[in-house]
């Protein structure tokens, strides 16, 4: 079907968009690669439609009447056509409303000399005839000839060969309502449930489509005005400052009926409607809005804007669903807000979410004292203590920034110039804003620009920013901070200490900059660290992690994956050398703060297990552990070895796994590796480094001895 007989179907009303389908997402650059790809006559993909004369719910406003007859629906290829129908057409297209377009993609402009895509860019296309807006020329309110008329006016010479180019680009854009877009259909003796399974097929295939969006559409398609109902409550929720996606609300809805994460399979069939409506009711009018009530009064949440993953939200909800409209306790109140903080700042859901909501979702359903427990877990992946190394470095994406905000809104934090509270305030002279407490414009002529990214970071440092009001923000423009800062003392005795800036006058002068920031990091961990602790006792139950959980929460500082100890998989012998790496990785464990190395294990988490290891030994585990062990003595005694690790067999299925738990070491561990190029032995030392080991120059041990263990 041609691009052109497709839009006049949508606006004779023969061509609709099913409301199972997901909102328009395409952004600028998508819109920008499929006109490029039209203009060089590439393959633009295919449509899938679907006729019937029984169709399901409709996006917009159009109701179908059985007069109509058979009518047809987009089932895949819908952003496409979205995107073409807005650029040729140059309005939104009637199954949509203006506030659903996320992403605007009109007003594209071609440079019709050199066919150059780009949005409006007032320095490059103003006062240049070149730079035409796609829709004039499919609406022929612009042809070549006035693009020339105009160059020639500006003086511009146009030679006869520049004439027929540009003229023959202008053809290349008329054409594209010409082109053909590949049609398949599904018969119109198929079933909503078969249509829905067939776009089901079709998209799990691809990337581009979320398992929740899928399981949306299969919702859809069973209860059909489920998509409105569920963008209903998101917008009344946005209209409180918590931001959502359909993708949540999915998860929310798998999380209270099948107590999952993973499983969106679950939520496909039919005989979920009665329990999925009624589930509906009770999170629509109640515990939806429970939940952001307490975030709001208990937690200090203004905005999920906050939120480093909202995700968290899910097993409050899950938790307050299975009560009913019973009121939470002041204690069970607090435990979800201590829980819901580690969650941010230890990025419990950064990764394997599906799986990770899996556990959490059951544990809520199924535990005495849930969130006992769920802290538990985050304190096996990550200490709860809160270090000054932490916040080295970080802007404010980081988690901490957000904790921060929290914590200083807890303590009735006011803005340094208005003397405003920082809560969520009236009026856009109030929305807050994070201002440079040293301005950036001072510190860039200090040195700290991004000539050097290192002293660049230190400049967008967490600890050099303060919660302002835009009103504030503005009228402080790049003071010094030692004469802003004393004036704000001077008004506002508490603000500063609210805020947990330093008082020393010393530390606000440009030249002790960096004193500040170490002053800052220092009381920002110890005040957080006691804020969260502070909120209520949690029980320190012994949490059991599984091996699939340990390999699920990824590699990290306190975690390192191995293939094996000795057998080379790309050579398919014996490799000594892997030896020396796994020695290595247990003086770096040793070195920084322990951790746990898992031998059997590739770095993509797959468990591969030990048996051409204990095959390479002509023996079993325990010939394994015996040559393992053996390894250890040598490189760092029999005492070492016998005091700092712990070595288990974990399995999965019928694999086994070599677990070693490696404690913080007293007393520095040097590694003697044999150079490659003398064959000499030199001592090295090595520490962590994210989820690497390292080895540190001679230059840094020492000083990295003297912090580490004195």
């Amino acid at each position: 079907m041609k691009i052109s007989q497709i839009l006049d179907k949508i606006d004779e009303n023969q061509l609709f968009v099913p409301a199972f389908q997901r909102e328009y997402v395409w952004k600028t650059n998508d819109a920008k690669e499929l006109i490029a790809s039209l203009l060089k006559e590439y393959p633009t993909g295919t449509m899938l439609t679907w006729e019937t004369n029984n169709p399901p719910e409709l996006k917009g406003n159009w109701e179908y009447s059985p007069s109509q007859g058979a009518v047809k629906l987009i089932l895949d290829g819908q952003q496409r056509i979205t995107t073409l129908y807005m650029l040729i057409r140059g309005e939104i297209p009637p199954y949509y409303k203006l506030e659903e377009i996320t992403h605007d993609t009109r007003n594209l402009y071609i440079n019709v000399e050199t066919l150059d895509l780009q949005y409006y860019k007032q320095n490059l296309m103003e006062n240049n005839p070149l730079w035409v807006n796609l829709t004039d020329i499919f609406k022929d309110k612009v042809r070549a000839k006035n693009v020339v008329r105009a160059l020639k006016e500006k003086g511009e010479a146009v030679t006869e060969e520049r004439d027929d180019l540009i003229d023959d680009n202008f053809k290349l854009v008329d054409r594209i309502p010409d082109r053909e877009f590949v049609e398949q259909t599904i018969p119109v003796r198929a079933s909503i449930k078969e249509a829905i399974d067939i776009f089901y097929v079709v998209n799990a295939s691809g990337v581009n489509l979320t398992d929740a969006e899928l399981a949306l559409a299969q919702i859809s398609g069973y209860w059909p005005n489920a998509r409105e109902l569920f963008k209903a409550k998101l917008k009344a929720m946005a209209e409180h400052g918590f931001v959502f996606k359909l993708d949540f609300l999915v998860y929310v809805i798998l999380g209270v009926l099948h107590q999952s994460g993973s499983e969106m399979r679950k939520l496909h069939t039919p005989d979920n409607y009665p329990r999925i409506k009624d589930a509906w009711e009770l999170l629509d009018n109640y515990t939806l809005d429970y939940v952001i009530n307490i975030l709001k009064t208990h937690a200090y949440v203004d905005h999920t804007k906050e939120i480093n993953s909202y995700y968290a939200l899910v097993p409050i909800i899950v938790y307050c669903f299975n009560k009913g409209k019973q009121p939470l306790s002041q204690q069970e109140i607090k435990k979800i807000v201590k829980w819901f903080y580690y969650s941010q700042i230890r990025q419990r859901y950064i990764s394997q979410l599906p799986q990770k909501l899996d556990k959490d979702n059951g544990i809520v359903t199924k535990h005495e004292n849930p969130f006992d427990e769920l802290l538990n877990i985050i304190k096996v992946e990550r200490p709860l203590e809160i270090s000054t190394d932490e916040f080295v470095g970080v802007d404010t994406r980081n988690a901490l920034w957000g904790l921060m905000r929290w914590y200083f809104k807890s303590r009735n934090a006011v803005c340094f110039t208005t003397g405003v509270g920082i809560r969520q305030n009236m009026g856009n002279r109030y929305v807050l804003e994070w201002d440079h407490v040293f301005p950036y414009s001072l510190l860039k002529e200090a040195g700290y620009s991004r000539r050097n990214w290192m002293k660049y970071a230190l400049a967008q440092e967490i600890t050099n920013r303060a919660v302002l009001t835009q009103t504030a923000n503005r009228t402080k423009s790049n003071r010094e901070a030692k004469g802003y800062l004393a004036e704000v003392q001077e008004h506002f005795p508490d603000a500063l200490k609210r805020q947990s800036i330093p008082l020393d006058p010393e530390l606000w002068e440009i030249e002790n900059y960096e004193q500040f920031l170490a002053e800052r990091r220092k009381m920002l961990a110890t005040e957080l660290t006691a804020f969260l602790k502070n909120i209520t006792e949690t029980s320190d139950t012994q949490v059991e992690t599984s091996l699939e959980d340990l390999i699920q929460s990824g590699e990290s500082a306190d975690l390192e994956f191995k293939s094996s100890l000795r057998w080379g998989y790309q050579q398919g012998a014996i490799t000594p050398a892997l030896e020396d790496v796994i020695m290595k990785s247990v003086a770096a464990f040793s070195n920084s703060d322990g951790g746990t190395l898992l031998i059997g294990v590739n770095d993509d988490g797959d468990i591969l297990g030990l048996e051409n290891d204990y095959n390479s030994l002509n023996g079993t585990r325990d010939k394994f552990e015996v040559h393992l062990r053996n390894l250890v003595n040598k490189a760092f005694g029999a005492s070492f070895a016998a005091s700092n690790l712990t070595i288990t067999f974990p399995t999965s299925g019928d694999k086994e796994v070599c677990q070693i738990d490696i404690k913080r070491a007293l007393q520095p561990q040097y590694l003697e590796v044999k150079d490659k190029t003398s064959g000499g032995k030199t001592q090295k030392f090595y520490v962590r480094s994210g989820n690497s080991s390292i080895e540190l120059s001679l230059s840094e041990v020492s000083n990295y001895i003297q912090e580490r263990f004195h």
